[in-house]
């Protein structure tokens, strides 16, 4: 069964959800593709292993059915991976529900869910250090502020979270899909967590993610909440952009 290769927290993290009156975004990471040697540095042109189409369509069932939610929204990074498991996360979907589903994916072009250019302003200055560090070496040099070349790292998560808030889905039984890459949702937990050290055990799986949701009537005021790893967490917006004014 597909499902056996979807980190358990995905499924735990069901029972954990809202009333079906508070739509959800599902901001997950691509499923499984191909392996490349290194330190987590994935080039575009990898594809989805024919288990990890197998599995996003798996997963896009399971939700539906498991939640009575549809998916009203989609985005994803532009790489042909993400926009591969949103599409086949939608065909699970309409196995359940097959009128009620979206077929637009949005591609986010502005870089906003690509790896790592939602948090860069100059990429001449930041591409030798993530190539020198690795991923994980790269995000937590981020996650402090310590790299030139990027954004501060309370602009670059508020940026996506902005984004994510635009697209969050606004009739009961909603959910949204928003398709992105392992460093993106590293750095947006560890920041949105106040953790400056992440290790190789709090990196996102293929198929792993975060639901999120937001309660308030605009972004700035709102408190943002999300499961992750099987736990539920809150933050209030205005206290995390405050300290910084998005610098």
């Amino acid at each position: 069964m597909a499902l056996k290769l979807l980190p358990p927290s995905m499924l735990q993290a069901i029972d954990l959800l809202p009333d079906g009156n508070v739509p959800v975004t599902l901001f997950t990471r691509h499923s499984i593709r191909e392996i490349v040697n290194g330190q987590g540095l994935a080039g575009y042109d990898l594809q989805l292993t024919e288990s990890g189409r197998v599995l996003a369509e798996e997963w896009g069932a399971c939700l539906i059915e498991n939640t009575g939610r549809m998916i009203q929204h989609c985005i994803s990074s532009p790489i042909q991976r993400c926009i591969d498991t949103a599409a086949l996360m939608i065909e699970g979907a309409d196995r359940v529900t097959p009128t009620s589903n979206t077929h637009t994916i949005e591609i986010v072009e502005q870089g906003l869910l690509v790896e790592p250019g939602s948090f860069v302003l100059d990429i001449k200055k930041a591409a030798p250090y993530f190539r020198e560090q690795g991923a994980l070496g790269f995000i937590n040099s981020f996650v402090n502020n310590a790299l030139p070349g990027m954004k501060h790292p309370i602009t670059g998560v508020f940026d996506v979270l902005e984004l994510i808030y635009n697209t969050h889905p606004n009739a009961s039984n909603g959910l949204s899909l928003a398709v992105s890459h392992d460093t993106i949702i590293a750095a947006i937990v560890a920041v949105i967590s106040g953790r400056s050290q992440i290790d190789k055990e709090d990196w996102p799986a293929m198929m792993e993610g975060l639901f999120v949701w937001f309660e308030g009537d605009d972004f700035l005021n709102s408190q943002l909440k999300w499961i992750w790893r099987g736990e539920v967490h809150q933050l209030n917006v205005s206290d995390f952009i405050q300290p910084n004014q998005r610098l």
